[in-house]
């Protein structure tokens, strides 16, 4: 059992379980009745994406020191008692089950995604 970290729209893997997108907004241009069809998201979860102005920060991060100020602030909104306690359920459920989180960026080492994935790893979740 495990968590697959995922570009949503992309095709799905083997055995990759229910996948959640942990973004902001759902996609614009698709029936929300397609999402799952298309390989983009079964459940929306956005407890796990940045702030609407944090979002807006993190796309606009040209250089790594904007992307460090961007990872920084993302890490202090996961501290959150809400976002903690997803996070945690979320590790704890990749030890009975395999599901994907997932968001729409190309560029997983540029991406919520990728903090998302080091938050869950020091939960002890089970990634693949």
């Amino acid at each position: 059992m495990s968590i697959r970290i995922v570009r949503l729209g992309h095709p799905r893997a083997t055995n990759e379980g229910l996948r959640i997108g942990t973004v902001r907004r759902p996609p614009r241009g698709v029936r929300k009745e397609d999402y799952a069809r298309k390989d983009i998201y079964d459940l929306w979860f956005p407890n796990l994406s940045p702030s609407e102005a944090l979002l807006k920060e993190g796309m606009q991060a040209a250089d790594e020191q904007a992307w460090k100020t961007f990872r920084r602030k993302f890490m202090a909104e996961m501290k959150a008692p809400g976002a903690s306690r997803d996070l945690d359920l979320l590790a704890a459920l990749s030890h009975q089950t395999h599901f994907s989180i997932g968001c729409y960026c190309e560029d997983e080492s540029r991406c919520h995604r990728s903090i998302l994935k080091e938050l869950l790893s020091a939960r002890g979740a089970d990634l693949r």
